[in-house]
């Protein structure tokens, strides 16, 4: 389950766990056992770090870079931003449409690969000459 930046990670999962035992179908009965909950976060784009690497991603792939909101359920940026509030936090990763993130048939293009690794080359060298 994904909760969105500024909900509670716990409350939705009570409020699932209600749920699926309430409206079980046909007289089912329902066992909800939690694992690991993980907080969602939102990062705040903005600032010289990011404009470093939309210029690392522009050099890199010859176009502009697209913020999407993706990732926000990675449970350890909560828990990473709490122990570091000063940190700028990017996480990147290398997708193209056929990459089946995560399926049993995952795939990465090399070319998709060789233009983000030059991507965060260049982002390194940026951060490193600042």
């Amino acid at each position: 389950m994904r909760v969105a930046p500024g909900g509670d990670a716990g409350e939705h999962l009570a409020a699932l766990t209600r749920h699926l035992e309430q409206h079980a179908p046909w007289g089912a009965r329902v066992t909800v056992t939690p694992g690991d909950v993980g907080q969602p976060y939102a990062i705040d784009a903005t600032g010289p770090v990011y404009d470093a690497a939309r210029a690392a991603f522009r050099q890199a792939w010859g176009a502009d870079a697209i913020d999407a909101g993706v990732g926000g359920s990675i449970p350890f940026i909560a828990e990473f931003a709490k122990a570091y509030p000063e940190a700028k936090i990017l996480v990147t990763g290398v997708e193209d449409p056929d990459t089946q993130a995560h399926s049993i048939n995952e795939s990465l293009h090399l070319g998709v690969l060789e233009r983000a690794a030059t991507a965060e080359a260049l982002l390194l060298e940026a951060l490193g000459s600042d």
